[in-house]
């Protein structure tokens, strides 16, 4: 990697929109939200874009905020999409950013970039199983050797300060039990890592714990996981490139 080169590593969430450039001097957090006239938009829903042009206006303020640490033109942008992202969805997020940053958009699966960012070892061949506790959508996936064996999601209709409502805590629960019983006793053996915004919910965790059976982690800052795997992947294009395949691509 030259000096010259800048990254910039984009978590657009269904609650807060996460922007970080490489070598910056601190991470850009912002709810998720623009103005249009006298009213505050939502443009995310899910995780996936439901008003394009409001995502546009997103992607720019969020983009702008990595210009306050480094004004040079940009060379790459990661954004991250839910594993369950459809090609629909992926071209969205693609179209929306690439329009803004005028430079190479690589889309990458959400639940991989938590996983980087929470230090585990991706490619190891024992699986690892992570659990993305999102304000729109909770993702329950397993990796080995970098790609997905397992996955499954849950969206969620509302989240509330308090975190996940009880009917989606039960549903979160049961997904996650579900998977990790399809595992292998080898597979479940690294045990359970949480991250994203509601991952320090005690009662989810309390509830994994009775349900799921595993050892249950929670990553440092599991808000921050997924946009810091996402710059950790700026600087491993071959790994970025793995997981599901970047369907918005024909």
């Amino acid at each position: 990697m030259t000096a010259a080169r800048r990254f910039v590593a984009l978590d657009l969430g269904t609650a807060r929109t996460r922007s970080l450039a490489l070598d910056g001097h601190a991470m850009a957090d912002r709810a998720s939200v623009v103005a249009r006239g006298p009213d505050a938009v939502r443009p995310i829903r899910h995780g996936m874009v439901i008003d394009p042009g409001a995502c546009l206006r997103l992607v720019r303020l969020a983009l702008r905020d990595t210009r306050l640490y480094d004004s040079r033109p940009l060379e790459r942008v990661l954004a991250g999409v839910p594993l369950a992202a459809s090609r629909s969805d992926r071209g969205a997020v693609r179209a929306a950013v690439a329009e803004v940053a005028g430079c190479e958009v690589r889309l990458v699966d959400e639940p991989l970039a938590a996983a980087v960012g929470a230090g585990l070892d991706v490619l190891d061949t024992r699986p690892c199983l992570v659990l993305d506790v999102g304000a729109g959508i909770v993702e329950v996936v397993a990796f080995s050797e970098g790609t997905v064996i397992d996955a499954a999601a849950l969206q969620l209709s509302a989240t509330t300060g308090a975190g996940l409502a009880s009917y989606a805590l039960e549903g979160v629960v049961d997904m996650t039990a579900a998977l990790a019983r399809r595992l292998s006793a080898a597979a479940r053996a690294r045990g359970l890592v949480v991250t994203g915004g509601g991952a320090r919910q005690e009662r989810l965790l309390r509830r994994l714990r009775a349900s799921v059976r595993l050892p249950i982690s929670v990553a440092a800052q599991p808000q921050h996981a997924t946009v810091r795997g996402l710059m950790r992947l700026c600087l491993q294009p071959d790994l970025a490139a793995r997981g599901k395949p970047d369907r918005s691509r024909s």
